[in-house]
C-alpha cells in the first residue's frame, strides 16, 4: 500500500518521529539531521570487500547485497538516513540500452542514442525489470524500521538523457545539445519516455518502503538558465510532482546549479540540494525559504585537518541559523580515499552543534 503524505503538523502520522523526514517537510527537529551523498562507496573498507567478489551492477541487482551495503554504511557512520545502493543508469537497461562500467572510464553506453529513430526504439514497458531495487529497499526498511529515513532515488530526465546520448561522461555535452537544439520533437519524446519509466521506478521504490525520493540532476549545470527552462524544466517538474503524488517528499539535487536554483525550486520539490560553490544561506535565499535545503560541505574538506573541518561544518550550521528545513550533507558525493573517521567526525559535529553555544 502506498503511503499518504500528510503535511499538517497537528496530524499524527508515520513521519512525526523521524527528524530527517520532518526536516524535509520544514518541521521542527531536535537537531539537524545528517547523511552523505555516496555514503556507501569505495572509501569504506566493507564496501571494497564486497567489490572483490561482485561488480557494481551485480550488487545493485542482488537485493541482499544492496541492502547489506546500504545498512553497513548507515550504521557505521551513525547518520539519520540511508540511501539505497543503486546506480543512476539502471533504468537504461529495460529501455533497451546496454551499458557497463569500465575501469578508469566510468559508465559506457554501447549504443548511444543519436537520432530520432534511436529515440523511437526505446522501450517504456519493462520497468518491472527494476523491482530488484525495491526489493533492496524493503530489506533496508525492515531493518531500520522507523529509526532512519529511507531514501530511494533516480536520475533526472536531462541527466539520464545526456548519458544515453553521450554514451558516458562528457565535458561539453556536444551530442546532447546537438540533438536538443536540432530535433526538439525527438528530444521531447526522449524525455517523455524517460519520465514514463522513472515514474514507474519511483513508485516501486515507494511501495518498497522509501520515505523520500531524491532526483539527481548531476549534469544540469551544463545548461544555461534559458536552456534549462526550455529543454529540461518541464520534464523534471513532471517527475517531481509524480513522486510527491505517491505520498513522499522529493529532494532535487544538481551540481554547478547556483544560477538555476530558483528555477529548480519552481519544480515544487520539497528540498533543493545545494552544492558547495556558494554559502548555504545565499543558496537558501535563491531557493526561497518555503523550501527545505540539503548541503553543502565541499566533499574534499573531508581530507582537511579536523579543526578546519569542524570550522567549515559550523559555518554551514550557523548559516542555516536554526531555520526548520536544513539537512546537513555534502555538496556532492564522498570520493575514494576519504578518511572514514573524518566522515564519522562530521556526524558527531552536527549532532553536538547548538546554535546558542558560546564556542559554536
Amino acid at each position: 500500500m502506498e503511503k499518504t503524505k500528510q503535511t499538517s503538523p497537528s496530524v499524527e502520522n508515520v513521519f512525526d518521529g523521524n527528524r530527517f523526514i520532518r526536516a524535509c517537510l520544514r518541521r521542527s527537529v531536535d537537531r539537524t539531521p545528517v547523511w552523505f551523498l555516496r555514503q556507501a562507496g569505495r572509501y569504506m573498507q566493507e564496501y571494497r570487500d564486497v567489490r572483490k567478489h561482485h561488480t557494481l551492477v551485480e550488487i545493485c541487482k542482488q537485493p541482499e547485497l544492496a541492502a547489506e551495503v546500504t545498512i553497513t554504511a548507515a550504521e557505521k557512520l551513525g547518520v539519520d538516513a540511508a540511501i539505497i545502493f543503486a546506480d543512476l543508469l539502471l533504468p537504461l537497461e529495460p529501455m533497451g540500452l546496454d551499458f557497463e562500467f569500465q575501469a578508469g572510464e566510468g559508465p559506457v553506453v554501447h549504443h548511444p542514442v543519436r537520432t530520432a529513430e534511436d529515440v523511437r526504439r526505446l522501450r517504456t514497458d519493462r520497468a518491472d525489470q527494476l523491482t530488484y531495487v525495491a526489493g533492496a529497499i524493503q530489506k533496508v526498511a525492515a531493518h531500520f524500521r522507523d529509526r532512519l529515513g529511507i531514501i530511494g532515488f533516480c536520475g533526472a530526465p536531462y541527466t539520464l538523457a545526456s548519458y544515453m546520448i553521450e554514451g558516458g561522461g562528457s565535458r561539453n555535452y556536444i551530442e546532447t545539445k546537438r540533438l536538443m537544439y536540432s530535433d526538439p520533437a525527438a528530444w521531447r519524446l526522449l524525455l517523455d519516455k524517460i519520465v514514463t519509466v522513472l515514474e514507474q521506478y519511483c513508485r516501486q521504490q515507494v511501495q518498497g518502503g522509501a520515505d523520500v525520493i531524491q532526483i539527481f540532476d548531476s549534469w544540469v549545470g551544463s545548461l544555461s538558465r534559458a536552456d534549462y527552462r526550455d529543454y529540461a524544466f518541464e520534464a523534471s517538474k513532471r517527475l517531481v510532482r509524480a513522486a510527491q503524488a505517491m505520498g513522499v517528499p522529493v529532494i532535487y539535487f544538481g551540481v554547478e546549479t547556483a544560477g538555476l536554483l530558483g528555477d529548480m525550486a519552481s519544480s515544487g520539490a520539497d528540498v533543493i540540494g545545494l552544492d558547495w560553490r556558494q554559502p548555504l544561506d545565499e543558496g537558501w535565499r535563491a531557493v526561497g525559504h518555503t523550501h527545505a535545503v540539503q548541503g553543502n560541505l565541499d566533499p574534499i574538506t573531508l581530507f582537511a585537518p579536523l579543526e578546519i573541518l569542524e570550522q567549515r561544518v559550523k559555518d554551514i550550521l550557523r548559516a542555516a541559523a536554526g531555520r526548520p528545513g536544513h539537512i546537513f550533507n555534502l555538496g556532492h558525493g564522498i570520493v575514494p580515499g576519504t578518511p572514514v573517521e573524518h566522515v564519522q567526525a562530521v556526524v558527531r559535529m552536527v549532532r553536538d552543534f547548538r546554535l546558542g553555544d558560546s564556542n559554536a
